[in-house]
């Protein structure tokens, strides 16, 4: 199992990355009063909320699938490890702009999770892209 990921490092990063979209998922689907009162949303947000945790499930789902189940494994997997990529960097810009230079909705209780969560998971998964080449680009 762990060498399909080349060794327990990537492997980790999978699980971690993952398991991360999956809390948020989770986060924005089921505790959707929870998560909206931390960010100070309004209830009218509540489902644009689950909207984008839907995205995030259908993540999480396939990274289930594509790691645990697929018979082929991670075998051309490119465009999924490369989807992920490419929407962390955009969730990480568009925060990054939101937060940091518009501003617009942002309160003293915003904090910077908005920004770092982004940065982390798309760290983890160019981490993932560059770790897993050799079996997704095959």
């Amino acid at each position: 199992m762990i060498e399909k990921f080349n060794g327990i490092f990537y492997f980790l990063i999978f699980i971690i990355h993952f398991l991360g979209v999956g809390v948020y998922a989770f986060q924005t689907i089921v505790d959707t009063k929870k998560f909206m009162k931390k960010f100070n949303i309004a209830s009218t947000g509540a489902i644009m909320t689950r909207l984008a945790g839907a995205f995030m499930l259908a993540v999480f789902l396939m990274s289930i699938y594509v790691g645990f189940v697929r018979p082929n494994g991670l075998a051309d997997t490119w465009a999924f490890f490369n989807l992920v990529f490419v929407n962390n960097l955009c969730v990480f810009l568009c925060n990054f702009y939101s937060v940091k230079i518009d501003k617009t909705g942002i309160t003293k209780n915003t904090g910077n999770e908005p920004v770092i969560s982004p940065l982390v998971f798309t760290v983890l998964s160019a981490l993932l892209c560059y770790g897993l080449a050799d079996k997704i680009y095959s």
